[in-house]
């Protein structure tokens, strides 16, 4: 059996800010840097073998901080980027106009077709963190890798793990340095390949960061 942690990246100034960040980024904030130390603690244990971040700098940042407790380099994957978000990347939500907001709404509310403008569907990114998680399977034996991505993009691949189709309404919340798992398995009482076994666990965080998915 191959286990597979999934990480979301610690807090940013952009999150703080209710900013749209997409594909575009901002630093951490030191809360978002504490954070990741908390995760790093948390699996310091576990036996890490891999750390494979995103190439966005806020993923790169809460990566290196976990490989550096693990004993491990970090090893960059764009297709664990986040939902590139069009023109409303750098937005502040509270900003959005009506059209706009409809744009927004459409990636998180089962629009089959949903897209922003110059933007990604839901679809599209689905199909390439699929394949990023895919190539776990190639690591040597005995392999623990844990992956550093964001919140709509690890949301997805984890909804589809479920059966759900890539654009199905949103709800599972994957606060700031939140750890899932996900196992590849054969079982006698489950779907062979990939399973979920936890999601958006925050246990060991002293106090989750107030980004834009908790208000």
């Amino acid at each position: 059996m191959l286990q597979v942690y999934l990480v979301r990246h610690g807090e940013t100034e952009w999150n703080a800010a209710r900013k749209i960040q997409g594909q575009s980024d901002s630093p951490l904030t030191p809360k978002g840097i504490f954070q990741a130390q908390q995760v790093a603690e948390r699996v310091r244990h576990e036996g890490i073998t891999h750390v494979i971040a995103s190439d966005l700098g806020r993923t790169r940042a809460t990566a290196q901080i976990i490989a550096d407790v693990c004993g491990c380099e970090v090893n960059v994957e764009p297709r664990l980027r986040e939902l590139h978000m069009g023109v409303l990347e750098a937005r502040e939500l509270d900003t959005l106009s009506a059209e706009e907001e409809v744009w927004r709404k459409q990636m998180v509310d089962g629009t089959p077709d949903g897209r922003i403008p110059q933007g990604e569907s839901m679809t599209e990114l689905a199909l390439r963190m699929r394949l990023a998680l895919d190539c776990c399977l190639d690591l040597p034996a005995g392999s623990k890798p844990l992956l550093v991505s964001h919140g709509i993009a690890l949301g997805c691949l984890i909804s589809t793990i479920l059966g759900l189709a890539p654009y199905a309404e949103r709800r599972l919340r994957l606060r700031n340095c939140s750890i899932s798992r996900v196992d590849h398995q054969e079982s006698a009482w489950l779907a062979s390949g990939w399973i979920v076994e936890t999601a958006g666990d925050i246990s060991h965080l002293d106090q989750p960061a107030l980004d834009e998915q908790q208000r």
